[in-house]
């Protein structure tokens, strides 16, 4: 990661330990930096001019443009500020750490690994060789920086341990444990919950024989619906819409090992038709709040056609999940859940993300997958919109006070459009230029850009690194408003290597408006 390519550049060595770059302003009161004792040096375009203390360069970003006004939980001008730690490197840390930096109680953020966006973009600074899944060095990092909240993005790390680590070390953290991941971790585990606790959900049969997995479908027919038991990083769900389709998946999953050890259990499970949607909810181990509605665009392909992916575009709210519905999930699902999780020994505390279709026939909410994270591309939208102060909330979370907590969202609509490598979600070439994207943000208000994979190249230019690239973010009115906003910004990307789809909120918006071209 190029340190010396942008405006304002930085690059410090803790003792050969782990190496923080960031770019332009950063969340840093005097205070913590008297304790850093540290300096820079100012680079344009890789040429060295001057050097000064850190003093003056590490300011809060609102202290120079206008912060939001944040209502709902406020933080406390006279208690001590919060230095967080993210834990990720994709689009949803980017938005994590866009809504900590406008939190007042945030003093500093730091985002391990991060990427080449979050740290050009100034909402935090990168510790790009500290290893997500090593917890003693994170406890070391956590202790030596001051670190007195840390939120765990992907669900790998969260279901390796990651957070049990933390916790035992004292330092609050927003995730759940191990026992409580396995909620996403292995969609076995999460059956045998709705089961017991009376949960509405598909009807499944779980299989690790590969001959009655296949004459069990041959029993139910198509379309059904085969799911690898563990983490498969998006590639363990096929909607199979023939017999065929699905005993491959099977063959692919339990013969061939395709999947590894994901795939060594899977579950076949009744293909329910409908309109999916995500619902997510903040969890202190015994008490739920929601987060506003948003829904995701799965498979690849205008109109929902083409392979899944992890998701090609989200907007919120969601119209489909009314408020009498998102009451019926709370009762029926979330808090269920949470009573659950608890009773078995394993409280859950972070984010609960459901994934639910809404059922054609009943056109009630049914609960498709959980995971136990922010998701993405949705956290970037609920990001945008947030306006009460994350840090606080979420530290609320953190130590079971979340009862009586409310969230405050800015009206109107969010929508994200992703852009992604051609080839995504099959193979992709690696390391296409991207440019213009600076100017694309300024093509309409309220227009963010999140990197989710995205490198520098020798030059200091943003490159491609991953299949999905960046989630072009935009805020209006409505929804109508925030898509011209969002499409606007992403017509205005130079990158050939990419492609995004052109009917982001199909579902929510009349066919005529989607004339975009891709």
């Amino acid at each position: 990661m190029s340190c010396a390519t942008f405006n304002i550049g930085v690059c410090l060595n803790l003792g050969g330990a782990s190496k923080l770059c960031g770019f332009r302003y950063h969340k840093f009161s005097p205070v913590f930096l008297n304790t850093l004792n540290l300096s820079y040096t100012h680079h344009s375009f890789g040429r060295v001019t001057h050097s000064r203390p850190l003093h003056g360069l590490f300011k809060c970003a609102a202290e120079n443009s206008q912060r939001s006004a944040f209502v709902g939980i406020e933080a406390n001008n006279n208690s001590q500020k919060v230095v967080v730690l993210v834990i990720g490197g994709g689009g949803r840390e980017h938005a994590l750490c866009y809504a900590f930096q406008r939190s007042q109680s945030c003093e500093a953020v730091f985002c391990a690994p991060g990427n080449a966006g979050i740290s050009s973009s100034g909402y935090a600074t990168c510790i790009s060789d500290l290893d997500i899944y090593d917890g003693a060095a994170i406890v070391s990092f956590c202790r030596k920086w001051g670190v007195g909240l840390v939120v765990v993005g992907p669900e790998a790390p969260l279901v390796a341990g990651l957070a049990n680590d933390l916790i035992k070390a004292g330092i609050p953290t927003f995730g759940p444990s191990a026992e409580a991941a396995a909620l996403e971790g292995s969609k076995n585990f999460m059956k045998h919950l709705c089961d017991k606790y009376n949960i509405p959900t598909a009807k499944y049969k779980a299989f690790t024989n590969p001959y009655a997995a296949k004459q069990y479908i041959q029993e139910q027919g198509a379309p059904i619906v085969i799911k690898a038991d563990g983490l498969a990083a998006g590639k363990g769900v096929i909607v199979a819409m023939t017999v065929e389709e699905a005993l491959e998946a099977v063959d692919s999953m339990l013969v061939k090992g395709d999947l590894g050890s994901a795939g060594c259990r899977v579950i076949v499970e009744e293909y329910l038709e409908g309109e999916e949607v995500s619902f997510f909810a903040l969890v202190d181990g015994e008490n739920a709040i929601p987060l506003e509605s948003a829904q995701d665009h799965k498979r690849v392909g205008d109109g929902d056609t083409g392979p899944n992916t992890g998701g090609m575009g989200a907007y919120s709210p969601a119209p489909v999940l009314t408020p009498e519905l998102q009451s019926i999930v709370m009762d029926s699902i979330i808090i269920p859940t949470v009573k659950g999780m608890s009773a078995e020994g394993c409280k859950f505390v972070g984010v609960l993300f459901a994934g639910l279709m809404i059922e054609k026939k009943s056109n009630m909410p049914k609960l498709i997958e959980y995971n136990v994270r922010f998701g993405d591309p949705e956290c970037q939208v609920l990001m945008v919109r947030l306006e009460s102060d994350l840090v606080q909330v979420l530290l609320a979370a953190c130590k079971g006070e979340l009862s009586g907590v409310s969230l405050n969202w800015s009206p109107g609509s969010a929508m994200v459009v992703v852009m992604a490598s051609k080839g995504y979600p099959g193979s992709y070439e690696k390391g296409t230029l991207i440019k213009n994207l600076e100017e694309a943000e300024l093509v309409a208000p309220s227009v963010q850009i999140f990197h989710a994979g995205t490198a520098f190249d020798s030059e200091g230019r943003f490159i491609a690194t991953g299949g999905r690239v960046l989630g072009v973010t935009a805020k209006g009115n409505d929804l109508e408003e925030a898509r011209d906003r969002a499409y606007r910004a992403v017509e205005n990307i130079n990158w050939p290597g990419g492609f995004y789809r052109q009917d982001i909120g199909w579902r929510a918006l009349p066919r005529t408006q989607f004339t975009t071209k891709g």
